[in-house]
C-alpha cells in the first residue's frame, strides 16, 4: 500500500516565508544597530574600516544565521505554545551567530586596519535576541491577551489553597491555557514563610484563617484545594471553612497523582462525600486476607450488587482457586463478569444466575462446586420498599439466608460470612428485623454444624451503594433542587464500599464461628449537614439557590442507627476497626419452630407477617409504634429545652 501524498500546506509555507523575511531584516538591523550604538548613533563618526567589513560580511552572516535558525527549529515550533525549550533554542542560535561573527568577520576587514570593536559583537547578539524574542513570543502574548479579553465577562475567579508543587503545576497550566476561563486571584497557605511571595506571578496572601476574607475581596467563584497529601481530618477542617464562602470547591485526587506527574487541571474533581467524613481510610491487613482466600474456592451471592461486586473485585485480586458469582439479576452479573475478566484474565471465574430462594438450585450449586468460603451478600435492602412488601423481605432475606446456609453446611463449606446491617439492631423496619433473624440463623447454624464457621458482619450505610442518599443529593442539586431530607435530626454512619468490603474480608479471616463482627464506622454524620455541605461545595447557597425540603421519616425509618444491641457487649480484634458482639443465647427449638411459622406466613402472603417477625425479634417495633415513641421523645426533649432556655430546634 502506497502512502497518499500530503497536499501542499500553503498556510505553513507563507508563515515560514514571513518569518524568514523578518529574520533577514532582523540580522541586518542587528548588524548596523550594533555599530551605530557603539558610536552613539553618529553615522559620520563610524570609520570606513569598521563599516565596510560589516557590510561585506552581511550576505555570509545572513546565510549562516538563517541556517542556524533552521537547525534550531526556529521555523518549525508552534510559537503559540512556546516554552522554556523554544527560548533556549532561540538564545543559543543567536549566540552562535555572534560567535560566527567573531570568527568570520576578521576575513572581511581591510588589511592592516584595526578589527571591529569588541562591543559590536555583544551588541549584535543582544539586538538579534531582542528582535527574535519579539517576533516569536509576541504572538503568544497577543493570543493570551486576546483570550483574556474575550473571557473577561465570563471568567471564573479562582483561589488556590496550598502553595506547593501541585499548586505550581495547576497555576502554570491555567495561566498558559488558551481555553481555560479561570483567572487565579490569590493563593492560600498556612506556611508564613510563603506569605507575600509569588507563584507564577500569583501572590500567596495568607493562611486558611483568611480564606473567607479573600474570597469576598476577590469575588472568588471557585476554590481549588491543591494539597494532595493532606490528611482527611485536615481536609474536613478546610472544607468546613470553604463551605461558608459559597464558592464551588474542587480538589486533587491524591498524592500519587503528583508522584506520577499526573497533576493537571483535568485531574481536578468535585469534593466527594468521603472528604467530608473527616477520617483516614480504613487500614486493612491485606496479607491476612491474601492468605485467607488465596487458593480457595470462593462463592459470592448477590455478586452483581454494590457490595457483592466489590467483594468479587477484591477477592479476584487475591488469587482464589475459583471465584463463583451467584446473582438473580443477569445484567449486573454480566457487568461484573466482563469487568473481572478484563482486569484478571487468568481468573477462574464462574457466573451463575440463581435465586437464593430456590432450594434445589442452591443445593445443586453447592454440591457441584463445593466452595470453601461463602460471602452471602444477596438481600433486599431498601427500607421503604420492604415496608410495602414485607413478605418479600422475609422470603429473600430470611428464607434465602436459611437455604443458602443449609446448602453451605451440607456441602462442607469451611466459612460462611453473612453481610448484615446496623438496622438489625433494635429494628423499626421489616428489612432490619429480617436481617436480625438472619444473624440468629447464622449463630444457631454455627452451633448446629461444627464443620462450618458461620459469622455475620454488621456495618452501616455505604457511600455510593445502590439506594444511597448521596447519589440522590447529587441528582437533586444538578436539577436545581430541592434537596430532600427526611428529618432535620436524622444521623447515619457512613463508610466507602471498598473500606467496608476490605473489613468484611478481614473479618472472615478472623472468624472462629458464631461471631457478629461489627465494623467501626467512625463518627455518625448528620444528614442535614451533609446536604448543606454538598450544596455549598457545589457553589450554591442553601435556601437561596438550592432549597432543602424536609419530607418526614419514611416508613420504617428511624433517626439514628445503633451498631450493637445493649445486651451483646463487645470485644476487640487485632484490627481496632473490627469488633465482635457477644452472641445472644437463643432457644433453638423454639426459634426453628417460629421460623417455620414465619416461612409459612410469608409464602401465604399473610397480612399479619409483622406479628410473626415480632415473635422472633422482641426488640422489633412497628413503624406506628416507633413514630409514637419518637413523638414522646421529642416532646420530652422540647420540655427539657424549654426549662433550660434552649431553642429546641435542630441545627
Amino acid at each position: 500500500m502506497h502512502n497518499r501524498p500530503q497536499p501542499f500546506n500553503y498556510k505553513l509555507f507563507w508563515r515560514r516565508t514571513a518569518l524568514i523575511i523578518y529574520d533577514i531584516i532582523s540580522v541586518i538591523l542587528a548588524s548596523f544597530l550594533a555599530i551605530l550604538v557603539r558610536y552613539e548613533f553618529h553615522v559620520d563618526h563610524i570609520p570606513a574600516e569598521f563599516m565596510n567589513p560589516i557590510r561585506n560580511f552581511l550576505p555570509v552572516n545572513l546565510a549562516m544565521t538563517l541556517a542556524l535558525f533552521w537547525a534550531f527549529r526556529m521555523y518549525h515550533s508552534l510559537w503559540a505554545y512556546a516554552g522554556e525549550t523554544e527560548l533556549q533554542n532561540l538564545v543559543l542560535s543567536c549566540v552562535l551567530s555572534g560567535v560566527g561573527n567573531v570568527l568570520l568577520l576578521q576575513l572581511f576587514r581591510i588589511e592592516d586596519n584595526q578589527p571591529v570593536p569588541q562591543s559590536y559583537y555583544f551588541l549584535y547578539v543582544f539586538f538579534l535576541i531582542a528582535f527574535e524574542f519579539t517576533s516569536r513570543f509576541s504572538y503568544r502574548y497577543l493570543r493570551s491577551r486576546k483570550h483574556k479579553r474575550e473571557n473577561r465577562t465570563n471568567s471564573i475567579s479562582v483561589m488556590i489553597i496550598g502553595a506547593g508543587e501541585a499548586a505550581n503545576i495547576i497555576v502554570k497550566e491555567i495561566i498558559n491555557s488558551h481555553f481555560s476561563t479561570m483567572v487565579i486571584r490569590c493563593i492560600i497557605d498556612d506556611d508564613q514563610g510563603k506569605w507575600g511571595r509569588y507563584i507564577q506571578g500569583i501572590k500567596v496572601v495568607g493562611g486558611r484563617d483568611r480564606i473567607a476574607e479573600y474570597a469576598a475581596l476577590y469575588d472568588i467563584d471557585q476554590i481549588i484545594i491543591a494539597m494532595p497529601s493532606v490528611s482527611r481530618a485536615e481536609m474536613k477542617e478546610i472544607l468546613a471553612i470553604t463551605s461558608r464562602t459559597g464558592c464551588k470547591v474542587r480538589t486533587l485526587p491524591g498524592m500519587y497523582q503528583l508522584v506520577n506527574g499526573e497533576v493537571n487541571v483535568s485531574k481536578l474533581r468535585d469534593v466527594e462525600v468521603e472528604d467530608l467524613l473527616g477520617r483516614e481510610p480504613v487500614a486493612v491487613d491485606l496479607d491476612s486476607i491474601l492468605g485467607y482466600v488465596s487458593g480457595k474456592v470462593v462463592l459470592v451471592t448477590g455478586g452483581g450488587g454494590s457490595i457483592g461486586s466489590e467483594l468479587c473485585r477484591q477477592i479476584a485480586g487475591h488469587r482464589p482457586k475459583q471465584l463463583i458469582i451467584v446473582d438473580i439479576y443477569e445484567n449486573n452479573a454480566y457487568d461484573i463478569q466482563q469487568e473481572l475478566l478484563l482486569r484478571n484474565p487468568e481468573l477462574n471465574l464462574t457466573v451463575l444466575i440463581a435465586s437464593v430462594r430456590n432450594t434445589q438450585r442452591m443445593n445443586w450449586i453447592f454440591e457441584h462446586y463445593r466452595p470453601d468460603i461463602v460471602y452471602h451478600a444477596a438481600a433486599h435492602k431498601h427500607v421503604p420498599l420492604m415496608e410495602a412488601s414485607p413478605c418479600e423481605a422475609i422470603k429473600n432475606n430470611v428464607l434465602g439466608t436459611w437455604k443458602t446456609a443449609a446448602a453451605a453446611a451440607q456441602s462442607g463449606t469451611k466459612t460462611f460470612v453473612m453481610i448484615s446491617t446496623d438496622k438489625a439492631v433494635n429494628p423499626t423496619n421489616i428489612m432490619g428485623a429480617s436481617k436480625r433473624i438472619c444473624e440468629m440463623i447464622i449463630q444457631t447454624f454455627n452451633r448446629k454444624y461444627e464443620g462450618t464457621k458461620f459469622v455475620a458482619v454488621r456495618f452501616g450505610n455505604v457511600l455510593g451503594s445502590n439506594g444511597s442518599v448521596i447519589p440522590l443529593f447529587r441528582r437533586q442539586i444538578a436539577a436545581g433542587g430541592p434537596v430532600t431530607v427526611t428529618d432535620p435530626g436524622i444521623i447515619r454512619y457512613f463508610m466507602t464500599i471498598p473500606e467496608a468490603v476490605s473489613l468484611v474480608l478481614q473479618a472472615g479471616a478472623y472468624a472462629m464461628g458464631g461471631e457478629i463482627f461489627v465494623l467501626d464506622m467512625g463518627e455518625p454524620v448528620k444528614i442535614l449537614d451533609l446536604a448543606e455541605n454538598l450544596i455549598r461545595l457545589s457553589g450554591y447557597r442553601v435556601g437561596e439557590d438550592i432549597e432543602i425540603r424536609f419530607t418526614g421519616l419514611r416508613p420504617g425509618e428511624k433517626l439514628y442507627e445503633e451498631m450493637l444491641m445493649k445486651e451483646e457487649g463487645m470485644r476487640d480484634t487485632a484490627n481496632r476497626q473490627i469488633h465482635i458482639g457477644r452472641p445472644i443465647e437463643i432457644d433453638e427449638s423454639r426459634f426453628f419452630k417460629e421460623l417455620e411459622e414465619l416461612k409459612a406466613a410469608a409464602e401465604n402472603e399473610s397480612p399479619d407477617i409483622r406479628s410473626y417477625v415480632r415473635a422472633i425479634v422482641p426488640t422489633y417495633k412497628s413503624p406506628e409504634e416507633h413514630r409514637a415513641e419518637q413523638e414522646r421523645e421529642r416532646a420530652a426533649s422540647g420540655e427539657a429545652s424549654g426549662q433550660t432556655g434552649g431553642s429546641g430546634g435542630c441545627a
